[in-house]
């Protein structure tokens, strides 16, 4: 479908990528990962066409449609919600328009809103209107970039079940470690200029590259070993006339190595070795809202409702889109005024409410590293480079004035300076967004270390199971509890994430894509059903050839290592000089490839399970 051949690419003298190749079949869903800047945005816009590389070239298959949904959208002009949903040439099409109006619907539009000027909603809901057309248009190779940073929690969970049965190829950026394991079947990493592409989810994706890495690690090891020894020989009989020009061949050899000398590319993203400043302890009852009444103009959200929360506690709110998580979080912080009812604080407590308008609260004529040093926390400058690091300023982006910062940067160091100096109580929605992987994680850890209260909203499902206690399910003006964490949740409403989480107002029949196929056309369901098969038949052939091929390496390694084991139990091994060095390195080698191939063996023996359940 898709082939990516040798390609190149260079801004202001730093390498971005060099002879990167990747091919993308029918039915794969691969995601581009890697560190910030390591170049994932621009390599989509090069198989796009909109940038040149420096050397390669980008081929389809004839024939291939390709749709593509960008981080943000273009500014709304006059066009209606259903107007930028619905192209052109589909305009007088009733089953597209049909079939928008279900997705739409499913991305938790109302039926009042088709006729909207699009300009009037936020970026968010106009990139839902554009993700409605290209998943009504069906293209064959469907290019996200950050799908989910505008979705709630529960739109997201019907989008990744939707995603799962989508007929044609995927290949997309996200920072959502929950979404990538439930979708992915191939992880492709751009790291230090390169790609590799490794089979499975994000999880398995993490234990193949660590089994790799530390192959390459033992043979960097090996190969220094040889050359410190070859040079030793060379520097002690190198002036010696009759050993000169065995020295020489040794130098040789030394040159000869270093040629191929295996590169161990950058660790992981370094995670704060680093504990935050701690709160001061409130009382137990932290703070309260009793008989709270609140709506906008006409529109009530709450008539009513009580909500207590203790010390410690984790507490994260979920809901359908449009019941009012945000609005609730803002009477806590006191964002809102309510109608009627009581707000009320507990001993000594002090709140900290984290949301997008705080960046407005920064120094525009700061430096970075001047608005984090900015606390009335006393920490060492050390440890605050390392906390900007952890969430993306490194090297002299420290020295950054605030005011030509991004949103996205402007939100991150906000959450840095809440991190430095935190409140007992913290109130917190969706902190996670423009947040990478490695900085996800890098808050999670800094809030396992919190001692205080949590109050947050979060469309990040493993930032959620990583962090919450109790759930707060708020639906219809009400406030459901759930006494536990996130699975506790789910497995208390005796269903699937999926059905748990999907709006009681979405009609079951929109929890999968099958439904919004037109079903008058029983033809193309036809051939589209059987193409299906086709393609999974095709991946189940691919991947029991893969498996062949892995056992049989894992059988050949195996029979390597028993003998090179017996070969060091005899004694004449080590009468021949450095035979018993070479094995050993040999054996060293072998044992170091044998749990990478076995990690892939899994991984394809997985997938296979996968692919025969689909099947039956």
């Amino acid at each position: 479908m898709l082939t990516v051949a040798g390609l190149s690419k260079s801004f202001g003298g730093r390498e971005l990528f060099d002879d990167v190749s990747l091919n993308i079949m029918s039915g794969d869903r691969i995601a581009i990962t890697g560190p910030n800047g390591a170049g994932k945005s621009t390599l989509i816009k090069i198989i796009l066409g909109q940038e040149e590389p420096d050397a390669g070239s980008v081929s389809f298959i004839r024939g291939t449609r390709v749709g593509y949904l960008p981080q943000e959208s273009e500014p709304a002009g006059n066009e209606t919600v259903m107007e930028v949903a619905v192209p052109h040439q589909h305009e007088h099409d009733g089953q597209f328009i049909a079939k928008v109006k279900q997705i739409l619907a499913s991305l938790g539009f109302k039926q009042t809103d088709h006729d909207r000027p699009a300009k009037e909603m936020s970026g968010g809901w106009i990139m839902r209107a554009h993700l409605a057309r290209l998943l009504a248009e069906e293209p064959d190779l469907l290019m996200l970039d950050e799908p989910t940073n505008h979705l709630d929690l529960e739109t997201l969970i019907w989008f990744q079940d939707y995603l799962k049965y989508y007929p044609g190829a995927i290949l997309l950026i996200s920072h959502d470690r929950e979404f990538l394991n439930n979708l992915c079947t191939h992880i492709a990493e751009l790291r230090a200029s390169r790609i590799m592409r490794y089979t499975g989810n994000y999880d398995e994706y993490l234990v193949q590259r660590a089994a790799m890495e530390a192959t390459l690690i033992a043979t960097a090891k090996a190969q220094q070993r040889d050359i410190d020894r070859l040079q030793l020989f060379a520097d002690r009989f190198g002036a010696k006339a009759s050993k000169a020009s065995q020295a020489q061949s040794k130098r040789k050899q030394i040159e000869r190595i270093k040629e191929d000398m295996v590169q161990i590319p950058d660790g992981p993203d370094a995670t704060m070795g680093f504990r935050f400043p701690q709160p001061q302890r409130s009382g137990q009852r932290v703070i309260t809202l009793e008989k709270i009444k609140f709506g906008y103009g006409e529109n009530l959200i709450y008539n009513g409702i009580d909500l207590e929360v203790e010390r410690d506690q984790r507490i994260v709110l979920v809901g359908p889109n449009g019941a009012g998580k945000s609005t609730l979080l803002k009477l806590l912080a006191q964002v809102l005024t309510p109608q009627s009812g009581e707000h009320k604080l507990g001993h000594n407590t002090k709140f900290g409410y984290f949301a997008q308008h705080r960046a407005a609260m920064l120094n525009p004529n700061h430096t970075v590293f001047q608005e984090a040093l900015d606390t009335p926390q006393r920490i060492t400058e050390q440890a605050i480079r390392t906390v900007l690091g952890s969430f993306l300023f490194r090297g002299d982006d420290i020295y950054k004035p605030v005011k030509v910062l991004s949103g996205g940067e402007k939100s991150r160091l906000a959450l840095v300076k809440l991190l430095l100096d935190p409140p007992n109580l913290l109130l917190m929605d969706e902190p996670t967004t423009h947040l990478d992987l490695a900085s996800v994680d890098a808050l999670i850890e800094a809030l396992k270390q919190y001692q205080g209260t949590l109050v947050f909203i979060s469309h990040d499902v493993h930032f959620i199971r990583a962090l919450s206690t109790h759930v707060v399910r708020v639906e219809a003006g009400t406030l459901r509890h759930f006494g536990g964490g996130y699975q506790y949740y789910l497995d208390k409403t005796a269903q699937s994430a999926r059905s748990a989480l999907t709006s009681s107002s979405f009609s079951k029949n929109l929890t999968a894509p099958k439904p919004v196929v037109p079903t008058a056309d029983r033809k193309e369901q036809k051939r589209l059903e059987a193409s299906q098969r086709q393609a999974l038949s095709n991946k189940k052939s691919e991947t029991k050839k893969r498996i062949a091929a892995l056992e049989k390496e894992i059988a050949d390694l195996e029979a390597k290592e028993r003998d090179f084991a017996a070969e060091l139990e005899k004694p004449e091994t080590y009468h021949s000089g450095g035979r018993a060095t070479q094995i050993n390195r040999e054996l060293m080698i072998v044992s170091d490839r044998l749990p990478e191939v076995t990690a892939q063996w899994e991984a394809a023996a997985k997938e296979l399970e996968q692919l025969e359940a689909a099947e039956n």
